[in-house]
């Protein structure tokens, strides 16, 4: 419960602060801005629902429009923030010039007045008197002022109006368009591209990998490594078919899936992770469990027995001895920390039961979804741990967001004696979206 209720803060504090810079601030009162609050109100209804329907029968017929609409109102509210400064910027510029601006040399307003007859027309040439107009407290030209209820001043605005922020309010709406044009296409820019990379080919990543203690015999041993290919709802079977293909278009002698597959049972999903029977290595497939195995509705257990069928080896805190060219390479897995305190093979991570009493004269790669397990790996003086879990922040800028919680986002880098690797993952988790860190399928080389 404590989690929905942040979503639902999160959402509606959004969709306000949305509402204030695309709607308040770009419409008058009336019946624009009732229609554009309604449509917003709409939205943000959408994404509540959608999550809270995820699980049921109809959740999936939400997903595609609740989390598109969720990828824009991320990029709106990330662009709306960025220029929350030039905002602020125009209209204090547009107070000052209206403050420093004298007040115009106001004319009479002279009208025609006919010639008087008889005695008042004394001294009269019979043409047409240009008199004052006056009102009725006889001060020449107070009837018609530039900017008096219904005469347009210069900003087509009735004369003397101001907005909130002390701005005439043709000049605050002209502002407030400009600012929301700017953050509409910005985010639309965005999320159109990041859909179609987040849908599209997976990159190959290809690289070699160093380790000290490598086996000269194993140099060229070769890793396809993937991780958080998140089948669910806005996947299809296709999406797992494309991933298998590209795995075995690299001849790779390991397969390694590195957690969060699935984002739901076996029930739902089964079918879209049959193509998986299909992978091919020298020395076969192996997994470890995510976060994600660990929130599906039945638990990771009912996976584990699936891939077993399809010919997926998990690890589940334990390790195999990988052999090859007469040398022996250790290939451990743990559990993800989503598994809890408990030790064992179904329960949280156990790096004791996967790495302990082992040669340490051989090297040994370890499987681990989170980067982070990698400062426990480096006391098992493990030489290379293959990780995702971050999808290198899927929509920038989340990578800077990740980086406070994850030592390493993407790529390689080194926690205490160990090189990790980290995935950007081959799909997507959430909106059908990646801005800044496109799927991949990684081909490590090992080198002594």
């Amino acid at each position: 419960m404590g989690f929905i209720a942040m979503i639902v803060t999160v959402v509606v504090l959004v969709h306000y602060y949305l509402w204030r810079r695309l709607v308040r601030d770009t419409t008058t009162p009336g019946r624009a801005r009732v229609a554009l609050t309604a449509v917003l109100l709409g939205l943000a209804a959408l994404i509540i629902v959608m999550r809270a329907g995820e699980r049921l029968s109809w959740g999936h017929l939400l997903a595609w429009p609740g989390y598109l609409w969720l990828a824009v109102m991320f990029y709106l509210f990330v662009f709306l923030v960025v220029l929350e400064i030039p905002r602020a910027l125009a209209l204090l510029t547009v107070r000052r010039a209206g403050r420093r601006a004298p007040e115009p040399e106001r004319e009479p307003e002279r009208v025609a007045v006919p010639a008087s007859t008889g005695s008042a027309a004394a001294g009269s040439t019979g043409s047409a008197d240009v008199r004052d107009a006056r009102d009725a407290s006889g001060h020449p030209g107070a009837a018609r002022e530039p900017g008096a209820a219904g005469v347009p001043d210069a900003e087509g605005d009735a004369a003397g109006a101001r907005g909130p922020g002390g701005a005439p309010v043709g000049r605050r709406l002209f502002i407030g368009r400009t600012v929301a044009a700017v953050a509409g296409v910005g985010a639309l820019a965005a999320v159109g591209g990041g859909v179609r990379t987040a849908l599209g080919d997976p990159v190959i990543e290809t690289a070699g990998v160093g380790l000290p203690r490598l086996d000269p015999r194993l140099s060229g041993l070769r890793l396809a490594v993937v991780s958080d290919i998140h089948l669910g709802p806005l996947t299809g079977v296709g999406h797992t078919e494309r991933i298998v293909r590209m795995i075995n278009s690299l001849e790779a002698d390991v397969v390694a899936i590195v957690g969060d597959l699935v984002d739901g049972t076996v029930a739902e999903l089964g079918p879209q992770a049959r193509p998986l029977r299909s992978l091919e290595s020298r020395y076969g497939s192996y997994f470890v469990t995510g976060n994600h195995e660990y929130y599906t509705a039945n638990g990771p257990g009912e996976w584990i027995e699936e891939l077993r069928q399809l010919g997926v080896r998990p690890l589940q805190n334990e390790r195999v001895e990988i052999a090859h060219a007469g040398a022996v390479l250790d290939l451990a897995g743990v559990n993800d920390v989503s598994g809890g305190p408990a030790s064992g093979a179904s329960g949280g991570p156990d790096f004791e039961r996967a790495l302990g009493g082992r040669d340490r004269s051989r090297s040994t790669i370890l499987l681990a979804h989170q980067p982070v397990q990698a400062t426990e790996a480096a006391r098992y003086g493990v030489d290379l741990q293959l990780s995702g879990h971050t999808h290198g922040g899927q929509m920038a800028p989340f990578n800077l967001l990740v980086s406070l919680q994850q030592p390493i986002v993407s790529g390689f880098g080194q926690v205490g004696g160990t090189r990790v690797y980290v995935t950007r993952g081959a799909g997507f988790w959430g909106p059908p979206v990646r801005v800044g860190a496109p799927p991949e399928i990684t081909l490590l080389e090992l080198r002594a």
